[in-house]
């Protein structure tokens, strides 16, 4: 069989079709759909290949377990004045004064902390509140290589800040009525029409059958935006489904977003959709939706509608501008792996990803979250409806719609999540943190938060997955310490 790398997209997606009509009910039998041979060197699908493959992708999880790895969004610098939108009366907590100047040095002196005893290069904070930068700094250096100091036009990549840009593209039509929130899935990507639950039936001779099964109901757009579809990832989890979504074959290849799409839907979905929230490509599927709801690739109708207007100018999906790859923020080599199929970020591609392509800076991301933190507008122009924003930043799976927690789930105990954001419900023990806040993060290291109740937002750009989790946590109590609501000391 020819290698995929080497098929043309639409040859990917009728192949896409025949695993469909042929495929039987083992993990076993799915692999041997797919085509085998060589990707990079390398040759995959043989069982002692997809051993190391399991094995390696342990230890990447092991070593990588204070990550949230490829989870969400990310903020950044921006000059201009915006008012908070209401929260909902029963989320609501006092707002407390502005920031200490001495807790915020301390925050500065943390970070340099971090780069002299070499666990990060460099980074760039902003605080930013009541539409006014009150701290931005850069620290250390953005390429250890070169030595280049950290500037505030660094490029980062973003990962999984990526996916509150996409959430926002889809609800803007939404407003239009161009999509609605309980169309299914299918309706846009009609591979999905067939899409099936794996269901691992596994014995104690070691054998990992997978038992397919229909859906209960078809996955919706909602279910795309909150992370219900049934849809999972490949780097975390022991499941049979988690394993076949960490086939390296599934990035295999120069393809676009249709493309992808189809793919994932060749695949069993981990659950039914609408029963658990679990971490995944949903995003993904979510900016396939986008373009065919809206008659342009993800980038150009983002670019259209939310790029060029809010002046993201260095918000992209790879940089093309030579001039410019020098302002790319690079980690140390322990720090420079692929993460689900995102490569270099000088490197062309055809393949958009809705849930972890783009690169940023962090003025541009501070726009699109001060637009977010107005209430759907910013400079005159109105984005989202207000009322929209305030869908999207409340929960969507909280109790009452019986969705469960995934043993991975990424929020926290402290937080539901919203439709593209972990959203605060209760504040973390000795804190009084606001609720309403929101917030997601990325791969690299990079976070960011939103606190109508503050009128805050906080963005923290780095390059560094080993270490962004764990400073995360650190710096973010030490944001809300000089806000005087308290350290996190769980």
């Amino acid at each position: 069989m020819a290698l995929l790398k080497h098929i043309g997209p639409r040859s990917v997606r009728c192949a896409t079709q025949a695993w469909r009509i042929n495929w039987k009910t083992s993990a076993a039998d799915f692999e041997s759909r797919l085509p085998v041979g060589t990707y990079e060197g390398k040759t995959y699908l043989s069982p002692k290949t997809f051993e190391l493959m399991t094995t390696a992708m342990k230890r990447w999880q092991t070593e990588n377990t204070a990550l949230r790895c490829l989870a969400t969004a990310a903020f950044a610098i921006s000059l201009v004045v915006g008012w908070a939108f209401e929260l909902r009366a029963e989320s609501r907590t006092p707002a407390v004064g502005t920031l200490s100047p001495a807790a915020l040095k301390r925050l500065g002196d943390t970070i340099r902390n971090e780069i002299t005893t070499g666990k990060i290069p460099g980074g760039i904070l902003l605080i930013q509140q009541h539409g006014k930068p009150v701290h931005f700094e850069c620290f250390g250096v953005r390429d250890p290589d070169t030595g280049q100091p950290m500037t505030p036009d660094t490029i980062f990549q973003i990962y999984s800040m990526s996916k509150a840009v996409t959430s926002v593209a889809a609800m803007m039509l939404v407003d239009e009525g161009k999509l609605a929130l309980d169309d299914s899935v299918s309706k846009y990507i009609h591979s999905f029409a067939e899409a099936k639950v794996g269901v691992d039936i596994s014995d104690e001779a070691g054998k990992y059958p997978l038992k397919l099964e229909p859906l209960k109901r078809p996955i919706t757009i909602r279910d795309l935006l909150r992370h219900t579809s049934g849809i999972t990832y490949g780097f975390y989890g022991e499941s049979q489904v988690q394993k076949l979504y960490a086939n390296p074959l599934l990035y295999a290849g120069d393809f676009d977003n249709a493309d992808f799409a189809d793919r994932i839907a060749v695949l069993p979905l981990a659950d039914q959709p609408a029963t658990r929230w679990n971490y995944s490509h949903s995003t993904d599927v979510l900016g396939r939706v986008v373009e065919v709801a809206s008659g342009q690739t993800l980038y150009q109708f983002e670019k259209q509608r939310l790029f060029d207007p809010l002046g993201m100018s260095d918000t992209l999906y790879y940089v093309a501008d030579k001039a410019k790859w020098p302002l790319i923020a690079r980690g140390f080599p322990v720090d420079r792996s692929r993460v689900a199929g995102i490569r270099d970020p000088t490197l062309a591609r055809r393949w958009e990803s809705g849930g972890a392509g783009l690169v940023s800076t962090t003025g541009d991301y501070a726009r699109f979250l001060q637009m977010l933190l107005n209430g759907g507008e910013l400079d005159g122009k109105r984005y989202l409806k207000r009322e929209t924003v305030a869908l999207m930043t409340s929960d969507q799976i909280g109790p009452e719609t019986g969705i469960i927690h995934d043993p991975f789930y990424f929020p926290g105990p402290t937080s539901g999540f919203g439709l593209g954001f972990a959203v605060r419900t209760s504040s973390p023990p000795n804190t009084n943190w606001p609720l309403g806040e929101y917030r997601w993060d990325g791969a690299g290291g990079s976070f960011y938060f939103v606190d109508p109740v503050d009128e805050m937002l906080g963005v923290f750009m780095v390059m560094s997955p080993t270490q962004g989790g764990r400073i995360q946590l650190n710096l973010k109590s030490m944001i809300y310490e000089a806000m005087g609501r308290g350290l996190r000391k769980d």
